[in-house]
């Protein structure tokens, strides 16, 4: 019987912080070349026994490619992987603790959902009552019992996706990869097959390495989150560090939206740090270390860390005039576009939650104010 009572990794424990814990997955300089040209490019990850981690980023940029070296499907160039302490350089992908799940589902268009599920095990010399047994349980799991002698074109999109993991699943592999599995979805099934998905890792403790290029989609599902660019992870980090505190301009600009002003240090002093900028002239920040005179950095805010008002704001040194260019309503948020007095396009954003019976609407001329520590200061 499957062991529901398997706890994913605790969201208190967060093994990734503890020095010397041990990971379940260890990938070091690894890099893969197709001809001249190079896809993944001296990759180091560690992922933890129990994570739903997700490999993000564009269209390119290698991330699939690096999921199919941990499947075996590809040999690195160069570099190691380890998976559960074992070195993966000579074992074969049917001889691997994986199994991997494409966006295409791949299911048997002839056979039933409950031989789809069944077929690896079979093929593996299962007896037919153990197979199918297990393969029942995993239907249950994902809630198809009721679908299991219909055929994959009877089925939803969304029921045709948990078939193709229950199917995955169904061999107890340690690790779980899946490429793109929520793509072919519309947008309010995907969102509703996230949490699906989240609850079933939970439930089996099994580790997931997910690869996605849609942002919110890695920001639900992920423990942690590795953002790629050109073959090479950017930053990697738990959704909220990845959002709040970027490393750098692409990945400010690639998760969720941002405001970019470049600059350089005017002033650092105790008390407070000064960036003279072209788009928004001087700019206050809190003291901060490592920075010095001159250097030329980018500041980075968030569009709902921007505050609108019709009066100009007390005691708020980082404060410009601007008019309603856009506004947008998407029912629980509204999206503005501030157009500042020197020409400058802010993107701001508020909860309607907060807003009154008079809201700031198009064309009106608003003070746009941001606190000091709400701009992420970058060097690249």
């Amino acid at each position: 019987m499957i062991d529901a009572r398997q706890p994913a990794i605790a969201a208190e424990t967060k093994p990734w912080r503890s020095a010397g814990t041990r990971p379940f997955i260890s990938v070091k300089n690894i890099v893969k070349r197709f001809g001249d040209f190079t896809a993944v490019s001296n990759v180091d990850l560690d992922i933890y026994k129990g994570e739903l981690f997700c490999l993000l980023g564009e269209s390119g940029c290698g991330k699939s490619t690096l999921l199919r070296m941990l499947a075996g499907f590809e040999q690195p160039s160069s570099g190691t992987i380890t998976i559960d302490g074992e070195d993966m350089a000579r074992v074969p992908p049917d001889r691997r603790p994986t199994n991997m799940m494409f966006q295409s589902y791949a299911l048997f268009p002839h056979m039933t959902v409950e031989k789809n599920v069944a077929y690896g095990l079979l093929r593996e010399g299962l007896s037919r009552a153990a197979a199918y047994e297990r393969a029942g349980e995993m239907l249950r799991m994902v809630k198809l019992e009721k679908q299991a002698r219909r055929k994959p074109d009877q089925l939803s999109g969304g029921q045709r996706q948990r078939v193709a993991l229950a199917r995955a699943l169904v061999k107890k592999p340690k690790l779980l990869l899946l490429d793109e599995p929520l793509g072919a979805l519309d947008k309010k099934l995907r969102e509703e097959t996230q949490f699906e998905l989240i609850k079933i890792q939970e439930s089996l403790g099994v580790t997931f390495i997910v690869v996605t290029h849609d942002q919110d989609e890695a920001m639900t599902l992920a423990t942690r989150i590795g953002v790629m660019k050109d073959g090479i992870i950017e930053q990697i980090g738990e959704p909220r560090e990845i959002y709040e505190t970027p490393n750098s301009r692409f990945v400010a600009d690639f998760i969720g939206s941002v405001n970019l002003v470049e600059g350089r240090i005017d002033a650092v002093a105790p008390d407070l740090m000064r960036i003279q900028t072209e788009e928004l002239g001087p700019v206050l920040l809190p003291p901060q270390t490592g920075y010095t005179r001159n250097q030329q950095v980018w500041g980075a805010v968030r569009p709902e860390r921007w505050a609108l008002s019709r009066a100009k704001p007390e005691a708020n040194p980082n404060a410009w005039q601007g008019v309603v260019e856009e506004l947008g309503y998407i029912g629980h948020m509204s999206h503005y576009r501030i157009r500042l007095d020197n020409g400058v396009l802010i993107r701001a954003s508020q909860s309607n939650r907060l807003r009154d019976e008079d809201p700031i609407s198009w064309d009106e001329r608003v003070w746009i104010s941001v606190q000091p520590a709400a701009f992420r200061v970058l060097t690249r």
